[in-house]
């Protein structure tokens, strides 16, 4: 179901019937056209066009394959030039559309059932007997056989079509149902429909944001020159969009695809795609089977992130709990998540398990929730018992946290548990050493150290960057893992902006 704009060009006239007159007497093609000056066949008259030789026929047939009726004299440059050309059309050119009418002028030459039998032709006529009436009920024949094998053709073609069509959207959506972050699934819709429709991958796709938000449209993912300076929808695309928002269906217009997929329980989403030039009745049945396929995946997916985005937050909350009791700002738990994520994707970590650092890293000191204030807040250096309690919060927030089957619990147990080991194994409450402590333990410890270092403390002031930078270095192969660090060090300007962006 779409709607497609075609106010701009009107309806073009009905092409003619494209017939081939050989013969080599300039009289014969006068008098033939002259005899169907008048035809015409469901609304479309003739076309000639005119070759004196079979040499001749041959060179129009090759550069035109769509001549409706060969009319073509037997003898010619030689005896048996017609009939040769009908054998090359039927086995060198392999045409078995055009209907061909031989017609002789010496009917002894060669018999008309060995003709119509052995050179796959539609009909043999002698010249005398073919008068006005005859010519015309001739021709009149061969034009129907051919447009009936047309419509046939165009039928079996289609279906053709239309199946490679399905199988492509059948590995479509499975490419895009494989997708499990709303960036790599919007991305892989965008691709996909690009595909079906054979066009340049240059679009957005959008979701349908509250009519409070600042934007209408919510950007999932863009190619091309979509976006403003601003990351804004530029507005000729909004147009777009809003049309077929209103109509609530798939339009073409001004040259571009514009998708409407509805879901059930969240926002709908609209896929702008630029470069369409025309898309038929069976591209957009594709598209609507394609569309089907992959909403409800979608739908789940937008419920999935919800729901990941609530235990993200909710994760969030409990770990500014935490640090709130340590008298340290809730930023803290807000610049771990980036710059873990950060270090995460330098070291070579896929998205997914990068975004899964990101997410369990604020859960890293829950332990502390059964520290006492008087330990917890003491300025300046811990005693001995003080000490031995405060290196009870891994263990604690390791028993808060394990024993569930959600990703980002188990990995938060994890991170809690081992953030507090050392390289050289005399870190706490295991006694870990290099790499039998966890990479996203390892990952967590070095930018709790640099996050500690730059920010103030109950127990201290920031420090200077050069020294927080002399620390690390001095650290490497004791306390921390020394490619972690050196991935810190490497994109410091990104770790900075974090900063920046979450101040305390």
């Amino acid at each position: 179901m779409f709607w497609k704009d075609e106010t701009k060009t009107a309806a073009p006239s009905l092409a003619r019937w494209r017939v081939l007159l050989v013969d080599d007497e300039p009289d014969v093609h006068t008098i033939t056209k002259l005899a169907l000056s008048r035809f015409e066949l469901d609304g479309r008259g003739l076309e000639f066009l005119h070759a004196y030789s079979g040499v001749q026929a041959r060179e129009i047939l090759r550069k035109e394959p769509d001549i409706a009726l060969a009319i073509v004299d037997v003898v010619m440059e030689n005896e048996t030039a017609g009939l040769e050309l009908a054998r090359w059309m039927r086995q060198d050119l392999s045409n078995h559309f055009t209907r061909i009418v031989l017609r002789t002028g010496q009917p002894g030459q060669a018999p008309e059932e060995r003709v119509i039998v052995e050179y796959d032709i539609n009909d043999y006529k002698e010249k005398t007997e073919l008068d006005r009436k005859k010519l015309f009920t001739t021709v009149f024949s061969a034009l129907r056989a051919y447009r009936d094998i047309m419509r046939i053709d165009a039928a079996r073609r289609h279906e053709e079509r239309f199946r490679v069509g399905l199988e492509t959207v059948i590995a479509a959506s499975a490419h895009v149902l494989e997708q499990r972050s709303m960036q790599t699934f919007a991305s892989g819709l965008l691709q996909q429909v690009a595909s079906l429709l054979h066009l340049d991958e240059r679009g957005v796709l959008v979701r349908l944001s509250a009519l409070h938000a600042k934007s209408r449209y919510e950007v999932l993912a863009s190619v091309g020159e979509c976006l403003d300076e601003n990351g804004q929808i530029v507005p000729e695309i909004v147009h777009a969009l809003q049309r077929a928002e209103s109509e609530q269906r798939h339009i073409i217009h001004d040259g571009a695809f514009v998708g409407y997929f509805p879901s059930q329980h969240v926002t709908a989403s609209l896929l702008y795609l630029n470069g369409v030039d025309d898309v038929d009745e069976l591209d957009m049945r594709l598209i609507d089977i394609f569309s089907t396929h992959v909403s409800l995946a979608f739908e789940n997916l937008l419920l999935n992130k919800e729901i990941f985005d609530t235990q993200t937050e909710l994760i969030n909350k409990l770990g500014n709990v935490v640090e709130s009791r340590s008298a340290e700002a809730g930023n803290h738990v807000r610049r771990m998540a980036e710059v873990c994520y950060l270090l995460a994707r330098a070291l070579g970590y896929e998205d997914a398990e990068a975004e899964l650092v990101r997410r369990a890293a604020p859960m890293h000191d829950i332990g502390k929730v059964a520290i006492p204030d008087t330990v917890l807040l003491h300025p300046g250096k811990l005693d001995a018992e003080q000490w031995k309690i405060m290196q009870q919060h891994p263990t604690i927030g390791h028993e808060i946290l394990r024993g569930s089957e959600r990703p980002i619990l188990e990995a938060a147990a994890t991170i809690a548990h081992q953030h507090h080991e050392r390289w050289d194994g005399s870190g706490y409450p295991q006694g870990l050493k290099g790499r039998d402590i966890h990479p996203h333990a390892r990952i967590v410890a070095v930018a709790d150290v640099f996050d500690a270092l730059t920010h103030v403390r109950c127990y201290k002031p920031a420090w200077p960057l050069e020294e927080v930078i002399a620390y690390l270095r001095a650290n490497v192969g004791s306390h921390l893992d020394a490619e972690i660090v050196e991935k810190l060090l490497a994109n410091l300007d990104d770790v900075m902006a974090v900063n920046e962006r979450f101040p305390d």
